[in-house]
């Protein structure tokens, strides 16, 4: 595998999740696999699990780890091909990628979208450039559309949460529910994307449910089950995975902080015993109530520990190649 931009980029899905399982029960057992070899994780965002979890991973590989805040620390970079730099931009992409590039062996970037403009956040405008001109493999850690490390890690935390198989009966075949939810402030769709592009690779009956005008990138959902009414969709539901996402269509728009939204111990009673998933942060009270969260069948530590196994899993592959 070159680089990890993409669900997609993995040959197979299944395997890879039951390899990440397998490191989990001995996280050293490729230490010497990244022995000399250097990652440098770029920063153009704030970030807690994805920052610890993939400098973990690394380590784990026995990589070592360079993190640079390029908000804070970093020139402000130009993308565009024969601009004059006459403005605030001090530093050229085709340089800045090229000269990491020799610092490291992988670079892993994180770059969200503005939300303000969907063409050049449609465009990865970092993500692309930095696959264009810098010499080493690409790691995406959220960009502007996808947040695929955090799609794997919700792929490994549902295979080891699937419904099991009873007195020799084959389990039934679970429904996973993406819920949208309230926020105080507009959010990108990253997640919200990559969790359904990973969601189309699996055997399981698939529902997301939003407030109309949430509607997702068609496509992105394609012939995905859209379900408005959050309560019918909750019905024999295995797993609610909740997230929030701004309005695509009025792009970057807040259009509606209906409370009715919010994941509630009520609406879990709707479900079979459902399990509940977020990729974290999450605000209590707004998206999701304690209750739920702190409950027993919250799988969101669970999530956020898997975050290391999928970053591990993709580094492995990465320098195998």
């Amino acid at each position: 595998m070159k680089h990890y931009t993409h669900i997609n980029d993995l040959k197979s899905l299944q395997t890879t999740v039951q390899e990440a399982v397998n490191l989990k029960e001995n996280p050293l057992q490729f230490e010497q696999l990244g022995k000399g070899k250097t990652i440098c994780l770029l920063f153009f965002n704030n970030s807690l699990r994805t920052r610890l979890s993939t400098q973990k991973a690394a380590q784990n590989l026995g990589m070592h780890t360079i993190v640079m805040n390029f908000g804070s620390e970093g020139w402000q970079l130009e993308y565009e091909d024969g601009v004059v730099m006459d403005q605030g931009k001090a530093e050229h992409i085709k340089e800045a990628a090229k000269v990491i590039s020799q610092y490291c062996d992988i670079v892993a970037i994180r770059a969200f979208a503005s939300l303000e403009n969907k063409e050049k956040d449609q465009q990865e405008q970092v993500l692309t450039n930095f696959i264009k001109y810098a010499d080493v493999p690409v790691v995406n850690m959220e960009s502007s559309v996808g947040h695929p490390l955090q799609a794997l890690a919700d792929a490994i935390t549902l295979a080891e949460h699937l419904p099991a198989s009873k007195a020799g009966k084959t389990a039934h075949r679970p429904k996973i529910v993406l819920s949208w939810a309230p926020h105080p402030k507009a959010l990108p769709h990253a997640v919200a994307n990559s969790f359904v592009e990973m969601m189309q690779l699996q055997d399981a009956e698939f529902v997301i449910t939003h407030p109309k005008g949430y509607e997702l990138d068609i496509e992105i959902t394609e012939d995905t089950t859209i379900e408005y009414n959050q309560e019918k969709a909750f019905e024999n539901a295995d797993f609610i995975y909740t997230k929030n996402w701004s309005s695509f269509a009025d792009y970057g728009k807040v259009l509606s902080q209906d409370k009715n939204w919010m994941i509630t111990q009520n609406k879990m009673k709707l479900t079979n015993n459902a399990k509940f998933m977020h990729c974290l942060p999450v605000r209590r009270n707004v998206v999701v109530e304690d209750a739920v969260l702190d409950s027993e069948n919250s799988l969101v530590i669970q999530q956020a520990n898997n975050r290391t196994y999928a970053a591990q899993v993709v580094l492995k592959k990465i320098l195998e190649s």
